[in-house]
């Protein structure tokens, strides 16, 4: 191994994990030093949640960093002044792409989708900000693309690294949850006086003067003409629906996770919008229900799951499960045990026992406190899944040097994602879609197709090859 150079060790290191999977070619590191091999990175999108990405890959090298914010750029080069700058990561990908082994893409949901294809077609491995896209299509596409550019792709929703959310499956699996019949997931916001969201007085928002340092083209990327309006940056884009996907983009990869993978919830038949708020249009509401619909699942009988937001905004709280009986905050249970039930996280409904996940879904426990403790004190099921240590970034870095592919790589995070589009169409149009998984379609309003796959202005198409038969 001493001999072997960085490049070879990435190749056959990876090669003995992932079987078929050709890494592409390693560009930057010293012959001899392979046991210590680190990984060149670009960050698209420098600041922001970018800062998530940082610390976990400073052990590796990071190159360039792409921002169409001036001032972010700067302040974030900075504290890399090797690291190479540009305001478009298609020019960043040209220039340095022999240089550049991986990519963290840190942008709005919007540019998700072509940061990340324009990164994977040229052989980078990817770690994507959730939700992976800003519709079904995108997200399907982008499955395509992992199987044909044959890269390590992750999803960064760190709660798929804890081990909660893998207690929680050996819980079930162990059948000491019954059937689940129904989880109940819900969170607070949107929050209007936050750094996240801005709710404007009214609709459509006036044009405003771009700010100096500011590329606005670049930063709305496959979104048609529209003016610049300090509503929409550098943080408060996820309140409204050209750029962002609202509290379900925003919490539901986190706390619909462990719903969504423990249970199989992939491919509702029905996604219904129960309840919203109204708001000008093309903001997302103050407060809102959705529910999804999904059939039986191998032994697992039908399953509907609910999402409650805006509960700080006047909306119904979580439904919390009928036997939620914890008295005594203080027990250790592992994280926080409130008396009083959370607004945030997920309550499962089980023939035998009914639980509840955190916001991260993670620290699991029964909502009948007794039935905890009894379960807690010599009666928890072996530990069947491994557990990962890190982080999502952490755990994509190990597995581009050969470590196991990540849990939540595109084969399992665009379902992940899917779920929860649908339910942001739902969310965003109100009333009941029938949803044909097979064929992507919504059958009962067809015009709410248009949606699954948005029109991208010229230069930003992509991925429309990979469905080529």
């Amino acid at each position: 191994m001493k001999n072997q150079n960085r490049r070879d060790f990435l190749k056959t290191a990876s090669l003995a994990t992932l079987g078929t999977f050709v890494l592409p070619r390693i560009s930057i590191g010293k012959p001899g030093a392979a046991a210590n091999s680190k990984v060149n990175i670009a960050m698209i999108g420098a600041g922001g949640i970018a800062s998530m990405a940082y610390g976990p890959c400073s052990s590796e090298n990071i190159v360039a960093l792409c921002d169409v914010d001036e001032t972010t750029l700067n302040k974030e080069g900075a504290k890399y002044p090797k690291a190479a700058k540009f305001a478009d990561f298609r020019v960043m990908l040209d220039k340095m792409g022999k240089d550049i082994d991986a990519v963290c893409v840190n942008t709005p949901d919007h540019t998700h989708f072509a940061a990340t294809m324009e990164a994977m077609q040229r052989g980078k491995h990817v770690c994507t900000q959730k939700p992976l896209t800003h519709n079904v299509w995108q997200a399907r596409t982008l499955r395509k693309a992992k199987d044909k550019y044959k890269v390590i792709t992750n999803m960064a929703n760190q709660g798929h690294t804890y081990d909660g959310i893998r207690e929680m499956k050996e819980w079930l699996e162990a059948g000491i949850l019954g059937q689940v019949s129904e989880v109940h997931c819900g969170f607070g916001g949107p929050n209007w006086n936050s750094v996240y969201f801005k709710k404007p007085p009214k609709m459509p928002l006036a044009a405003e003067p771009i700010p100096a340092g500011f590329n606005w083209d670049l930063w709305r990327g496959p979104v048609a003409d529209e003016p610049y309006s300090h509503f929409y940056q550098p943080r408060t884009w996820r309140g409204f629906w050209k750029f962002g996907d609202g509290m379900l983009g925003d919490w539901f990869c986190h706390i619909g996770d462990g719903p969504v993978w423990i249970l199989d919830l992939y491919a509702p038949t029905v996604v219904e919008c129960v309840e919203r708020a109204e708001n000008a249009e093309g903001v997302i509401p103050d407060h809102s229900i959705v529910r999804w619909d999904f059939p039986a699942r191998g032994t697992k009988a039908p399953c509907s799951m609910y999402w409650y937001d805006g509960m700080d905004n006047g909306g119904k709280k979580v439904k919390v499960t009928a036997d939620w009986s914890w008295t005594a905050p203080n027990l250790k249970t592992g994280g926080t045990n409130p008396a009083t039930p959370p607004i945030t996280g997920s309550y499962w409904t089980g023939s035998k026992a009914c639980a509840y996940l955190d916001e991260r879904s993670n620290h699991p426990r029964l909502t009948d406190m007794a039935k905890n403790h009894d379960l807690k004190n010599g009666h928890l099921p072996p530990p069947k899944y491994p557990r990962v240590k890190g982080g999502p970034h952490v755990e994509w870095i190990n597995a581009i040097k050969g470590g196991p592919v990540p849990g939540s790589n595109f084969d399992y995070s665009v379902p992940l994602s899917e779920v929860t589009l649908l339910g942001v169409l739902a969310q965003r149009f109100g009333g009941r879609i029938e949803w044909d998984s097979v064929n992507m379609k919504v059958t009962n309003r067809p015009e709410l197709n248009a949606f699954i796959n948005e029109p991208a202005r010229e230069g930003w198409q992509y991925g429309a090859d990979l469905w080529k038969a």
